[in-house]
């Protein structure tokens, strides 16, 4: 149950990022896969900044959609370059 619950959690963070910062097309696994990655990334900057103390403390809904466009971003930058 727990797993169902991420991958929606993961494909309405990843969703809205794609609405936020359009460009390269994906399916619904892709989308599933940015927004759990941008949870990851909000977690570990978050923790690295020091904003997450607990080990059940943790990046919100807002902070998963922000280190999704992050990804978003840098995946833009790196394929940007292998296409010139």
């Amino acid at each position: 149950m727990h797993i169902l619950i991420m991958l929606l959690v993961g494909l309405v963070i990843g969703a809205v990022a794609r609405l936020l910062m359009p460009g390269r097309p994906g399916g619904v696994i892709m989308t599933i896969l940015l927004g759990l990655g941008g949870s990851l990334v909000a977690g570990f900057l978050g923790r690295a900044i020091g904003w997450y103390q607990g080990p059940y403390s943790g990046p919100g809904i807002i902070a998963s959609i922000l280190g999704a466009m992050l990804l978003l971003f840098l995946f833009g930058m790196v394929a940007g370059r292998r296409t010139s």
